[in-house]
């Protein structure tokens, strides 16, 4: 019995200093982390980047950096943390590679956050498919198309291609095609189409309306018609624009032509 309690006390001796060290290096770390973790996300408020994906960066932050500190402060108490190294790598690396699509998502929706392409309530084209931003997600870009659909876009697929922000600049420029057929009036037709486009209440007083002539196709004498509006009212002018032109095109007399073909029959 007194061997077991000598051996007992020189145990007690020799690790209660290291547990002690342990212990202290284990509250101050968990001290500092909370520390980072609080500036970290008060950075990413700063930076305007969206709460959801600034809360989740910081708690992947906290947990990392525990993990850490934890291995570290077994290994000075002695414990072998070689084995749990392993385990825990091989763990994280078949997670990686069960979820490597997930996670390509997922940094690109960091990239989105933070560099801010596009924002919500921006009109944009995301690899042909336009609608406003309704939501920008972690893994996944939300749109609602003018019929009121709901497209969700991962941002994989966002980031690998071409972003069109047209509401991006606060003003856009509605381009439009109009024809009139080759027996009309071309001036009739401008001032038609200036009336409808002075009498549009989205479209900005403050610039110009380009009307002119942009093409002499097959059935039609094309017009080329681009009034500016507010980003946001886009799609009232273009509704706007079509609607009304043809109204005001009928009570002119002027023919809105459709592809045809005059054929000529010689009796010789």
């Amino acid at each position: 019995m007194q061997t077991y309690i000598d051996e007992f006390v020189k145990l007690v001796i020799q690790y209660t200093p290291k547990v002690l060290l342990a212990l202290l290096v284990l509250w101050i770390g968990f001290r500092i982390i909370a520390w980072i973790t609080k500036l970290l996300g008060n950075t990413m408020e700063k930076q305007g980047i969206d709460v959801s994906l600034g809360k989740f960066l910081t708690s992947l932050v906290s947990v990392a950096l525990k993990v850490l500190l934890l291995f570290t402060v077994a290994g000075m108490v002695g414990v072998e943390t070689t084995a749990f190294v392993a385990v825990f790598g091989a763990a994280a690396f078949a997670v990686g590679m069960a979820l490597q699509g997930s996670l390509g998502h997922f940094a690109s929706g960091v990239l989105l956050l933070v560099f801010k392409p596009y924002k919500v309530g921006d009109l944009v084209d995301l690899g042909g498919k336009v609608g406003v931003v309704d939501e920008i997600q972690v893994f996944n870009t939300v749109l609602l198309t003018p019929d009121n659909k709901k497209i969700i876009i991962p941002n994989g697929v966002v980031t690998n291609a071409a972003i069109t922000n047209i509401s991006g600049q606060g003003e856009i420029r509605a381009d439009m095609t109009y024809g009139i057929g080759y027996s009309d009036d071309i001036d009739k037709a401008k001032e038609v189409i200036q009336r409808v486009a002075d009498s549009c209440p989205q479209v900005l007083k403050s610039k110009p309306v380009d009307i002119f002539v942009s093409e002499l196709a097959d059935s039609s004498v094309n017009f080329a018609v681009r009034p500016w509006c507010k980003s946001e009212h886009y799609w009232d002018v273009y509704f706007y624009m079509h609607e009304n032109i043809k109204k005001e095109m009928d009570k002119a007399g002027i023919s809105i032509p459709f592809p045809q073909m005059d054929v000529h029959v010689n009796n010789n």
